[in-house]
């Protein structure tokens, strides 16, 4: 993807240039993620001058979002026994051999956290801050490590961000693209889980197995599902497109799509939309009282 370099080389100060003005209008055209992330580092620099230089090494110094998110989740990872510079190069390698679909996935990344956390108000905030987004791109590494055979890199990678973040991915494990997990903390994802494109995990998901048994034994969560906080989906089972599994349910058996499960063992308690996703519109609230169905 082409980027206006000469826009990001520009910290002359002279920001209400004529120059200035007909560099960046090329970034939010083509870019407008990069963009908007970029006037927000730069709003951030003026109204808290303490965090300048956090921001210029973050985000300002960089000429692509792939390379600000690398530098800024390389840096929460770092430690003697493996130190952020070497994270950031095998980053860098992932950024050449995949960057068109490693930047996307990051933007549709960033766009669900904006979308669905009312918390949030700019794109720049889980580039900085978030840590279940901080997580997210380093499963991405680590998916890309495992898959090319650097298996103990991958592992490492894993366990340093199950400590830092307190999120524990396994590298193997597939996520898709514009996905959100909330608050992080507590979130396990077992090695042959399957993750779609445009899902919600919320704080202490667990997509699990039931036993020590080997081969495909994790979930699978279908495009548009909401998993509320605390629930756990146990076992080789289908959570069906847009689908939504309340909060501290216990989930053990396939969930058909457009359904919304509750309890201990998960009942079906209604129906959930696809136009509107609950992945998208994160609205947990579900009729009560309830008998409940069997899935």
């Amino acid at each position: 993807m082409p980027f206006a370099l000469e826009a990001e080389n520009d910290h002359s100060g002279l920001g209400e240039s004529t120059m200035a003005k007909t560099h960046v209008q090329p970034i939010r055209t083509v870019d407008p993620v990069w963009a908007r992330v970029r006037e927000e580092a730069e709003a951030i620099t003026k109204s808290s001058p303490e965090l300048a230089t956090f921001i210029f090494a973050t985000v300002l110094n960089h000429d692509r979002l792939e390379s600000a998110v690398a530098y800024r989740v390389a840096g929460r990872l770092d430690h003697p026994d493996l130190p952020a510079s070497i994270i950031r190069e095998a980053y860098h390698e992932l950024i050449e051999a995949e960057p068109s679909s490693l930047g996307a996935m990051m933007r549709a990344d960033i766009t669900a956290v904006t979308d669905r956390d009312p918390a949030t108000t700019r794109y720049i905030e889980p580039i900085l801050y978030f840590k279940g987004f901080h997580a997210l791109q380093t499963h991405r590494l680590s998916h890309y490590l495992w898959n090319k055979g650097r298996k103990d890199f991958a592992l490492y990678l894993q366990s340093r961000a199950s400590s830092v973040f307190g999120v524990d991915i396994n590298p193997q494990t597939r996520i898709g693209r514009g996905v959100f997990i909330d608050h992080g903390t507590g979130v396990v994802i077992g090695a042959t889980a399957v993750v779609e494109d445009d899902v919600s995990l919320l704080q202490g998901v667990t997509l699990g197995g039931t036993g020590k048994e080997r081969g495909d034994r994790h979930p699978k969560i279908r495009r548009g599902v909401l998993i509320g906080a605390g629930a756990k989906v146990l076992g080789n089972i289908e959570i069906g497109e847009c689908s939504r599994v309340a909060s501290g349910s216990v989930v053990l058996k396939p969930v058909p799509p457009r359904t919304t499960v509750a309890g201990i063992p998960a009942r079906v308690v209604g129906t959930a939309p696809c136009e509107g996703s609950p992945a998208h519109t994160m609205d947990q609230m579900f009729e009560s009282p309830f008998s409940g169905e069997g899935i």
